[in-house]
């Protein structure tokens, strides 16, 4: 879409600015607030920290937009970084404008996560056929490696069922996600120091060696305050 009809756009749809004065009173600062119409984002408040859409871009076919618009439903959902290239944390809303069905999608940190409140006590991981629990404190860091997600306590390596995502969403806060195939136990860091590219890796105390994704370095930063 060319640069007048854009304009076009944004006067055709100025109204749409209530939804963000409405929201403004309990959504953090650093949120950014989209809404779909069709299959075309026609409001877009970004901050500086999320996916930087533009104003007519299409929507994309996996997005949690794309969902709400189809199924006409609430949705909450923690997005990792392989759609839009960041992580973050969505909450959708069917509404309705000008009499036409559209979506309203409040876009968040990738670490606010309301659900995140009954922590997982211990994670139970299989090792041939035997299955173990593990007390969750004990747990290093967690890895998804060939479809698949593994868990490392006490030098032993275990598998478990639940994905990185939904693990994301009840680990204790002292579990931070550092990388798309990757979250740690922040009690587990030996130290954090930078490779020949001066990129971020974390060094465990069992000696692991962890890459930090520059999508969640920022994340890190301000949890471990450096």
């Amino acid at each position: 879409m060319n640069t007048g009809n854009v304009r076009e756009m944004k006067e055709e749809y100025k109204g749409l600015e209530q939804f963000k004065i409405l929201l403004e009173d309990w959504i953090p600062k650093d949120t950014s607030i989209l809404i779909a119409l069709d299959d075309t984002y026609v409001y877009y408040s970004p901050s500086i920290h999320h996916i930087h859409h533009k104003l007519s871009e299409k929507v994309h076919p996996n997005s949690v937009a794309a969902h709400v618009l189809k199924n006409r439903e609430k949705t909450k959902i923690l997005i990792d970084d392989s759609i839009f290239g960041t992580p973050y944390y969505a909450i959708a809303y069917p509404i309705i404008i000008e009499q036409q069905e559209a979506a309203l999608i409040v876009v968040l940190h990738a670490s606010y996560v309301p659900e995140k409140q009954a922590h997982y006590k211990f994670l139970t991981g299989k090792q041939d056929e035997d299955w173990t629990p593990i007390p969750i404190d004990q747990v290093s860091h967690i890895e998804s490696l060939q479809k698949r997600t593994w868990f490392y306590a006490n030098d032993e390596q275990y598998k478990t069922n639940i994905t990185l995502k939904e693990l994301q969403l009840k680990l204790p806060d002292y579990f931070l996600r550092i990388h798309r195939s990757y979250i740690i136990n922040i009690y587990s860091i030996q130290r954090l120091t930078k490779d020949l590219a001066s990129n971020f890796v974390v060094e465990l105390k069992n000696g692991s060696e962890l890459p930090v994704s520059q999508s969640y370095i920022n994340q890190l930063r301000k949890l471990l305050e450096f």
